[in-house]
């Protein structure tokens, strides 16, 4: 009997670029991964090399090809799954970036976005791209680009440079620069997409003075991305499937149902809400987005985005160092019988929904003699929480009423994190068998391409659950916790 073709899933995310090669029922053979540098100009930026998220990539897929060799395993295609909003300009010709990338958590340009809100432009800006104006978004990344580096004004204008976020970027490379495109769920982060009419707005484009010449061409979720360079990847196979990190996770967790949530705790922490045939737009802070667009047909979804989540543990290990490794907080918190009256709120790169606030900074309170790692490791878990929380709360404002979250990402494999998070929001958490779900959803756009899934109704029924947490916290203990982080949140604000 034949062996059924393996995917190749490209998780290019904000601190690591992996390749995992997924079989047919989701299970993953093979994972590599290597990190890469943050890069920290000046307080409040964040850039990344496009050069280093490009090695890496090709690095790690490089090894997944020749693991498949070395088994025999057929790869049938790849799909791509990318840190969102972040941006790369390059020359169409040389193929190099005229800068670093500026990354999805920069703040550099919140002080033009205060402008263009004072200047009563959110309102055109919400009503076309279902967005906020945030530094969060690319469309002013661009702008600062063009506007401060020398000569990439005139080069654009001349229609000699190209825009892409990492998938459009890196399907530019794989491809030996033949394709310039990316999907709507991509495009639908950049500020400058029309999410009603599927186009790029030209109105939008104006705003932020992005010439359309930059801009790759907008393809569904599922698609005929090209063929890999067998001169570069070291064999010809086609991308078929991408999808942002967010919506990816999405598709990973089949929440194909209008009222399905997921929340994916990366670097960052994302809450997504299928909404179905018809954009939602919230009265609270949350985003309207594209969760897929697949046979040409758009399903919309509600996101409720918090810049900090994982890597707040990850500045515990690296910033401050004092744990070696994540995988030590699940006992550090679990040791202690309460917070202690200590609280983390990790703005490190302000507040992101449904607060907003750019020029919010973190900040530890109620700090004492006897407060140590344990009490920190605990503020930063239980800050995850705390923020899922207020994503929540803003859903529900908008009348979206939570029966049950799947949750994914790396730092759910932390067993205290999600009995406590159950706790805080109150309702059962599900951890599904595979947790890497951003990158499954990856693999399943590409098969679904290629026809090794025939619907999303197949896809659904791979979706397992591996553990279940129900909420075990009485309400008067959940509501004193939840002041203390109310308190903490309003004393960062920048306003």
């Amino acid at each position: 009997m034949e062996e059924r073709p393996l995917i190749l899933s490209i998780d290019q995310g904000t601190t690591s670029s992996r390749a995992i090669l997924f079989e047919t029922n989701g299970r993953s053979a093979f994972i590599a991964q290597r990190e890469f540098r943050q890069i920290f100009p000046v307080s409040g930026w964040v850039e990344h090399d496009p050069e280093e998220i490009w090695s890496t990539t090709l690095a790690v897929c490089r090894e997944a090809i020749d693991w498949s060799r070395e088994n025999a395993r057929n790869l049938a295609a790849i799909g791509i799954t990318n840190q969102r909003e972040t941006t790369v300009i390059w020359d169409r010709e040389s193929g190099k970036p005229v800068y670093n990338a500026i990354v999805w958590q920069d703040r550099r340009t919140a002080d033009f976005c205060a402008e263009l809100k004072q200047a009563g432009k959110e309102m055109q800006v919400r009503a076309s791209s279902g967005l906020l104006l945030d530094p969060y978004f690319s469309a002013t990344k661009i702008r600062w680009i063009l506007e401060n580096v020398k000569g990439a004004r005139k080069l654009a204008d001349q229609g000699r440079l190209a825009f892409g976020t990492t998938d459009c970027f890196l399907i530019w490379r794989l491809t030996g620069g033949k394709i310039h495109a990316t999907d709507a769920t991509n495009a639908s982060r950049t500020l400058l997409f029309d999410i009603h009419r599927q186009c790029w707005d030209p109105q939008l484009l104006a705003l932020f003075q992005v010439p359309e010449s930059l801009l790759p061409e907008v393809k569904d979720s599922a698609a005929d991305y090209g063929i890999t360079d067998a001169g570069i990847t070291g064999l010809a196979i086609p991308i078929a499937g991408v999808a942002g990190d967010q919506q990816a996770a999405t598709i990973g967790q089949a929440c194909f149902e209008p009222g399905m949530i997921k929340s994916t705790y990366g670097t960052g922490c994302f809450a997504v809400l299928n909404t179905g045939s018809k954009p939602v737009q919230s009265n609270h802070q949350l985003l309207t987005t594209v969760a897929y667009r697949i046979g040409g047909k758009v399903c919309y979804a509600l996101e409720g985005s918090i810049f900090v989540a994982g890597a707040a543990v990850q500045w515990l290990r690296d910033g401050i160092g004092i744990i070696r490794s994540a995988a030590e907080t699940e006992a550090l918190a679990a040791a202690l019988e309460d917070n202690r009256g200590v609280y983390l709120v990790p703005a490190f790169t302000g507040l992101g929904a449904p607060h907003w606030d750019p020029h919010a900074r973190g900040a530890i309170f109620g700090l004492t003699r006897d407060s140590g790692v344990a009490e920190l490791v605990r503020a930063t878990l239980e800050s995850v929480a705390y923020q899922t929380r207020d994503l929540v709360q803003a859903m529900a404002a908008d009348g979206v009423k939570l029966e049950s979250l799947r949750v994914d990402g790396g730092m759910v494999a932390n067993d205290w994190l999600l009995q406590f998070l159950s706790d805080i929001i109150d309702v059962p958490v599900e951890r599904p068998e595979v947790i890497e779900t951003t990158a499954l959803g990856a693999a399943y756009l590409a098969g679904l391409q290629q026809g090794i899934f025939s619907s999303l109704e197949d896809i659904s029924g791979h979706w397992r659950r591996q553990a279940l947490f129900k909420p075990d916290m009485d309400a008067a203990c959940r509501q004193r916790l939840l002041q203390g982080w109310n308190r903490a949140v309003e004393l960062v604000k920048s306003r």
